[in-house]
């Protein structure tokens, strides 16, 4: 048996970028994943714990104040969340071939999944992966905030777009959500609140694991030495690729996109106005990062 690599992190920053990058070395993230290279299997496991306080991916709070309160609902949930990893259901991330041949757990090469929801169920998935390894990717607070607005602003202008244009034959198959994805994340000010819960709470659940579990990692650190740091989180992964491989997967990497804000003058006031949250997080003014950590 492999132990899985959990992914951790906030949307928005780099942890898509960073499980294809090891996928295109032959680390398996699951059969059936949305456009963000999610396993929906897990995302879907994530989603329900998440739900069962009144919690969602943009307000996890309630999932901390409330779920570990009560011994008896992080009993059933461990259970029910091992009966479905066991179950028939687990072909959405194994695929039929991985199935018949074993159960996910039983899995003897490199895998593991990503989903920005483990930054807060990752205590749960511990308590059944008690080996897992962890991976914590980080990004400047003010890209992930306008990373997360300028979408919403997007989909909430493609919701109503795609409403009208076949409104008529909705009640065949009513919405399963509103026009807004995240009204939260409508606002750089509330974006940028989440990334200050994300990052905390990656903080906190990585505290306790032994440091050779624990690979935490900087976007714009990968960015400018993305050679150094994919060899360093392949090792870290268990996987054997070749300088070569590596060379070769890096060469979709945009630089660019590290501190990207700078180029405008009205995000450069709003990091200016949030200079103290970013500098204890280990970002300057300029948003340029502070050396990154390589482990815990």
């Amino acid at each position: 048996m492999r132990n899985p690599v959990i992914f951790i992190g906030m949307h928005r920053s780099g942890t898509s970028m960073l499980g294809q990058l090891l996928e295109n070395l032959g680390m398996f993230f699951g059969t059936q994943k949305d456009e963000n290279n999610e396993a929906l299997f897990f995302q879907d496991l994530n989603e329900w714990l998440l739900s069962q306080c009144g919690g969602r991916w943009d307000y996890p709070a309630p999932f901390n104040e409330y779920f570990w309160r009560n011994d008896d609902i992080v009993k059933w949930s461990d259970i029910y969340l091992r009966n479905l990893l066991a179950s028939p259901r687990s072909i959405q991330f194994l695929g039929l071939r991985r199935f018949l041949s074993g159960r996910i757990d039983g899995l003897d090469g490199p895998w593991g999944w990503k989903d920005p929801r483990n930054t807060f169920t990752l205590p749960l998935w511990l308590k059944i992966f008690p080996n897992a390894k962890v991976v914590s990717i980080e990004r400047n607070g003010v890209d992930v905030a306008q990373s997360l607005f300028a979408r919403e602003v997007r989909l909430l202008k493609e919701a109503p777009d795609f409403y009208r244009r076949y409104r008529a034959i909705f009640f065949i198959h009513p919405r399963r959500a509103g026009f807004a994805h995240s009204p939260r994340c409508l606002s750089l000010d509330d974006a940028f609140s989440l990334w200050q819960e994300y990052t905390t709470q990656a903080d906190a659940v990585t505290a306790g694991l032994p440091q050779e579990r624990v690979l935490t990692l900087r976007y714009e650190d990968v960015l400018a030495e993305p050679v150094k740091w994919l060899t360093k989180t392949a090792a870290f992964c268990d996987m054997d690729a070749s300088n070569a491989r590596i060379e070769e997967a890096v060469k979709s990497i945009r630089a660019d996109r590290a501190q990207a804000y700078e180029s405008n003058p009205e995000l450069k006031k709003f990091a200016a106005a949030h200079a103290e949250i970013l500098a204890a997080r280990g970002y300057g003014i300029s948003g340029l990062a502070s050396p990154a950590v390589s482990s815990k």
